[in-house]
């Protein structure tokens, strides 16, 4: 079965750090450029990081939002088939539904503009930074 499936979210203060996953089964997640992607209650989407994928020239470069700039990560693992984003610092704006998402022959950049309606895309998962 073809999916990605996300891990990793959850409760966590201010300050603090989570790391989300974005699993792949039935495809090389190589293969395919990754959007990270969240949605806020009454707030529109946002491409809050991606990463290229080896069917680009510019294979693993990165995209990230300017408001978590220095504070988010990520990175992929090809022998896991799974892509990470590593979150540190979390505010309290920070909390959304975080998605991930995956296309062919799609630049990071072009990627996170997409924020969505990609070939594949997780269900989401809820991160909530809160003290």
């Amino acid at each position: 079965q073809v999916q990605l499936v996300e891990s990793g979210g959850g409760l966590v203060q201010p300050g603090g750090s989570l790391r989300l996953s974005c699993a792949a089964s039935g495809f090389a997640l190589d293969g395919y450029t990754i959007a990270w992607f969240r949605q806020a209650p009454g707030k529109e989407r946002e491409g809050v990081s991606c990463i290229s994928g080896s069917d680009v020239s510019t294979y693993d470069s990165t995209y990230y939002l300017n408001s978590v700039k220095g504070r988010f990560t990520i990175s992929r693992d090809n022998a896991r088939n799974t892509v990470f984003l590593q979150m540190n610092s979390l505010k309290p704006e920070d909390t959304a539904v975080y998605y991930c998402g995956a296309e062919r022959g799609t630049a990071a950049t072009a990627m996170c503009a997409l924020i969505g309606g990609y070939e594949y895309t997780g269900k989401g998962i809820q991160v909530t930074v809160s003290s």
